[in-house]
């Protein structure tokens, strides 16, 4: 009897580990409720739709030439392209117009962009509320990737490499500054506007524990505005953020050989390969999956979240004045009971487990989210310019480059140190390092991306505040591009009366 065609070679076509037909029967369902406008507008509603598009576009990335190999495959396309279809107006949502009210007054209203057969639906509004406000997936799973990543390190490893951990990160700040600032010099760019108006917020940690709070450091020191500083900040964060995912994606490609240590942070050569290593016999109780671990798990790495919330409220009653994120403090929390081995084994096993059922699962739906909800295209293309994209690639390799040499110094991989000490602070904090270890391939470094986000992002206040008290008086205020062009029409001017 012969066998069918793929058992001689290739695999038959599945997605999210179903045949095909199945999961094209399930999409079919999704799209008939979306764009008839029934689709539930809770949790249910919004985990259907993005599992479904999330493994759509993944499947895209992962197949398409160039994409693929160089830009950070499924990832890369999971955030960009569900952040143009909400751009296109492609999925159900809302758009603002100018109507006439009752009083013959033009005022803005805001309508559903698309007039839907059963029912009116805004997926984009309900997406944004499930994911990044009161819903809270995002920190959902942001504590089962910490708790579960840290709890299933190998703690000698963790010891070791956090103490040289921070000489990566202030690496990486010192060659993104450099970076930065050479460029401006060099295309005529003002360079103090180059330094804190774009590489601080890129190396800040994103929007709510980066830029904003240092619009507040700018407008406190009186150098100008909270909301003219997050005007030219904003995009910066953005693209940054673009670039260190391509820059991820791209580099895992190209870095190989010793320079790479796929997945492992620290070079074996630095301590006891056997050090490094799981034992056999813990690896094999990761590998029994059990259903209550799966609860277990859940539970912990909540009760892992509210207190790091509990320390963060407790160090803002303080009254210090420097912003610590929970995050931070969960992370701080999560490797002292590691590191003296407070946690029963059996709970560590479940953490991990959580932690591996979330990661394989939810991963690219959670890069959806990340599109839909903060990646703004019209931002990007309105701001976009030659020199602004220059000084934003400058920043987010000097990065990578700073972090990657001081890290092969103090014993780690190269590559693993640039993205996580290097690129995990050039991206949007939390969901840009989901995306850049995504891109990377390297999710099993989350705890160390965390510390660059989070501890990284707090270091970067505190620099703000001692760098803007220096140099905010050497701030271009107007628009620098505006500046730019005046300078040289001065230029020029003073080249023609020179010549007559």
């Amino acid at each position: 009897m012969s066998k069918p065609k793929h058992a001689a070679g290739r695999k038959p076509l599945r997605l999210f580990n179903l045949p095909w037909q199945a999961f094209l029967i399930i999409t079919a369902v999704v799209l008939a409720a979306t764009y008839l406008g029934v689709l539930p507008k809770g949790m249910a509603g919004c985990f259907l739709f993005m599992m479904v598009l999330g493994e759509i576009l993944a499947w895209i990335g992962d197949h398409t030439p160039i994409i693929k190999d160089f830009l950070g495959g499924g990832a890369i396309v999971c955030i960009f392209g569900s952040a143009l279809l909400v751009y296109f107006g492609i999925l159900p949502g809302t758009k603002v117009i100018e109507a006439a009210n009752e009083a013959g007054e033009m005022v803005k209203q805001t309508v559903p962009n698309m007039t839907l057969p059963l029912g009116n639906l805004d997926l984009v509004g309900n997406i944004g509320t499930f994911f990044k406000t009161t819903g809270g997936f995002l920190d959902w799973y942001i504590a089962a990737l910490i708790t579960g990543s840290i709890l299933g390190m190998n703690r000698k490893l963790l010891m070791k490499a956090a103490a040289r951990y921070f000489p990566a990160i202030f690496g990486g700040l010192i060659v993104a500054f450099g970076a930065c600032m050479g460029v401006a010099h060099l295309m005529g760019y003002p360079v103090m506007n180059a330094l804190l108006l774009i590489a601080l917020p890129i190396m800040g940690g994103g929007m709510g524990a980066g830029a904003t709070p240092l619009s507040k450091i700018f407008e406190s020191s009186s150098s100008m505005s909270a909301a003219d500083a997050l005007s030219i900040m904003t995009p910066a964060v953005a693209i940054g953020n673009a670039v260190s995912i391509v820059l991820a994606g791209i580099l895992v490609k190209i870095m190989v050989g010793r320079l790479n240590g796929k997945g492992q942070l620290m070079r074996a050569g630095s301590m006891d390969p056997k050090e490094l290593e799981i034992s056999p016999e813990m690896q094999a109780k990761r590998d029994h999956i059990e259903v209550k671990n799966l609860g277990i798990g859940l539970l912990v790495s909540g009760a892992f979240f509210a207190w790091g919330y509990i320390l963060q409220g407790a160090w803002n009653a303080l009254g210090t004045g420097v912003t610590i994120h929970a995050y931070a403090w969960m992370i701080i929390s999560v490797a002292v009971c590691k590191i003296t081995n407070i946690v029963p084994e059996s709970v560590e096993v479940a953490c991990y487990q959580w932690f591996q059922f979330i990661m394989k699962n939810l991963t690219h739906m959670l890069l959806v989210g990340i599109g839909i909800c903060y990646l703004d295209i019209g931002t990007v293309i309105t701001t976009f310019s030659w020199t602004y994209l220059a000084l934003c690639a400058a920043t987010c390799v000097g990065a990578f480059i700073g972090a990657a040499l001081i890290g092969r110094l103090v014993g780690f991989y190269p590559f693993e140190a640039g993205v996580t000490a290097g690129l995990c602070m050039s991206n949007m904090g939390g969901t840009g390092d989901v995306a850049v270890l995504s891109a990377a391939d390297r999710m099993e470094l989350m705890p160390f991306a965390q510390i660059s986000s989070r501890l990284g992002g707090a270091i970067i206040l505190l620099i703000a505040s001692l760098m803007l008290s220096l140099l905010a008086q050497y701030l271009v205020v107007s628009n620098p591009e505006v500046a730019m062009r005046t300078l040289e029409a001065v230029k020029t001017a003073s080249m023609t009366i020179a010549g007559v």
